[in-house]
C-alpha cells in the first residue's frame, strides 16, 4: 500500500498505473448494493474507457498563498483511450449549477464529446482547459475542417478547505500526465487526482468509481461511472438506506448540503446524445439515495457518452447509427442510479484523513463504526 509521509514537503504524481489492492472498498467492508459489477467494479470496465491522474501534495501548516500547503490534482477519463480521436455520442445535465463544466455548450447542440473529461479544483479549470487543447493540437494534423479547434470538457469541484486553491498549483504539464498516464484496468480511488482534497457528507471524499453489467437479456452492456465527491452534510448523509451519519463520529460541521459533485457515465450500450442526457438525469435519484438535496452551494453536474457508434463523427459522409429502443432503456438507467450510489461510497471508503492549510482536518469516514451502525440496523452483510 502506498503510504503519504505528512509534514515533509513533496509532490506527487500518481497515475492509474497504481494498483491500490490494500485498500479497502465499500463491499469489503459488507455494505450491501443492489446490481452485478463488471470486472472491477470501475468505469473502466467500460471497453476503450482510460482515467489517470496526477495528485499534488506539498507542504503543511500556516497558509502562504503561492507556497502551500497543496492538496490538490487532475483527473482525466478519456472515451475511447489516448490513441483515438473519434468523438462519443454524449449528453450533461446540471442538477444546481453552482459549478463549472466548460465546453458543454457544443455537447448540448452537437451530441458528441471531443476528447477526454477532465476534473479538477474550481480555480485551475482555465490551465487545465488549455492543456488539453495543447494535446490536442500535439496528437496530430487538423481536423478535416484544416482548424486547429476545440471546446474541451473541464470540470471542477472546491478543495480550498485543504488546498492553497488561489496559489494556482496546477500546472500545464500536470494535466498532460493525467492525460498520457490514463490507462484501462483498476482506479485509484480517495485522495487522488482532482478529488485529492475534496470533502464528501462531513468526511473526507474524492474519486470513486463503480460500474454495473446488465443481464444478457437486457443487451449485456456495462454501465460505469467515476465521480468527484465534495458534497453533503453529514446529517443527511445515508449509507445503504440507513442514516449513518447521525451516528457517526463528528466530522466537518456543516449544517447545509454544500459543495459539489462530478459524475461521469460511461456505457457500451448503443444510446444516442439524447438518451444519453436522459441518463444523466437519473444520477440525482443515487445522491438522493445518499441523502443529498442538492443545495443552493452545490454544483452538481454530470456527463454521459457511449463507445458504440465508433466512426460515425464525421464532417462529410453520411453514417449509419444504432440505437437502442427508448422502450428498453429503464435497465440502462437502473444501473446508472445503482454504480453511482456505490461509488461515491467508495470514494469515502478509500479516503483518508487529510490535513491541509492552517492546520485543517478532514477524517475518513471510519469503517468500524460504520460496520457497527449497519450491524444495528441488520444492514451489514
Amino acid at each position: 500500500m502506498f503510504h503519504l509521509r505528512r509534514f515533509v514537503p513533496i509532490i506527487l504524481l500518481l497515475s492509474s498505473a497504481f494498483a491500490q489492492t490494500a485498500k479497502p472498498r465499500a463491499r469489503d467492508l459488507g455494505i450491501p448494493f443492489d446490481g452485478q459489477t463488471g470486472p472491477l467494479n470501475a468505469i473502466t470496465d467500460v471497453a476503450g474507457v482510460e482515467v489517470g491522474f496526477t495528485t499534488l501534495i506539498s507542504g503543511d501548516g500556516k497558509l502562504q498563498v503561492g507556497k502551500g500547503p497543496v492538496r490538490t490534482g487532475v483527473t482525466a477519463v478519456l472515451p475511447r483511450g489516448k490513441q483515438s480521436r473519434d468523438a462519443v455520442f454524449a449528453g450533461w445535465y446540471s442538477l444546481n449549477g453552482n459549478g463549472e463544466m466548460t465546453g458543454t455548450t457544443w455537447v448540448e447542440e452537437s451530441g458528441f464529446l471531443e476528447g477526454p473529461v477532465m476534473i479538477t479544483n474550481t480555480h485551475s479549470v482555465g490551465v487545465v482547459r488549455d492543456a488539453v487543447v495543447q494535446w490536442r493540437v500535439k496528437q496530430g494534423a487538423p481536423d478535416a475542417s484544416g482548424y486547429w479547434w476545440s471546446l474541451p470538457v473541464v470540470a471542477e469541484t472546491y478543495d480550498g478547505f485543504l488546498n492553497d486553491i488561489n496559489g494556482f498549483h496546477v500546472k500545464t504539464e500536470d494535466a498532460l500526465h493525467a492525460i498520457d498516464s490514463a490507462k484501462s484496468g483498476a482506479v485509484l480511488e480517495g485522495n487522488v487526482g482532482g478529488g485529492t482534497g475534496m470533502i464528501c457528507n462531513g468526511f473526507k471524499g474524492g474519486t470513486g468509481t463503480a460500474s454495473r453489467k446488465l443481464s444478457e437479456k437486457d443487451g449485456g452492456y456495462t454501465v460505469g461511472v467515476l465521480v468527484q465527491c465534495n458534497y453533503g452534510s453529514q446529517q443527511e448523509l445515508r449509507i445503504a438506506g440507513i442514516p449513518v451519519g447521525r451516528e457517526l463520529p463528528q466530522g466537518i460541521k456543516r449544517t447545509a448540503d454544500v459543495g459539489s459533485i462530478i459524475v461521469v457515465v460511461a456505457t457500451d450500450a448503443p444510446l444516442v446524445a439524447t438518451q444519453l442526457k436522459r441518463v444523466t438525469r437519473r444520477v440525482p435519484l443515487a445522491l438522493g439515495r445518499l441523502g443529498s438535496y442538492s443545495g443552493d452551494g452545490s454544483g452538481d453536474i454530470f456527463i454521459a457518452f457511449s463507445t458504440a457508434n465508433p466512426g460515425v463523427w464525421s464532417q462529410d459522409k453520411v453514417k449509419a447509427v444504432e440505437m437502442m429502443p427508448n422502450d428498453n432503456l429503464n435497465p440502462v438507467f437502473l444501473a446508472t442510479v445503482q454504480a453511482v450510489e456505490e461509488a461515491v461510497v467508495n470514494a469515502m471508503i478509500a479516503a483518508e484523513t487529510m490535513t491541509g492549510v492552517d492546520g485543517h482536518t478532514v477524517i475518513a469516514i471510519p469503517h468500524k463504526e460504520l460496520q457497527e451502525v449497519l450491524r444495528k440496523y441488520n444492514r451489514l452483510k
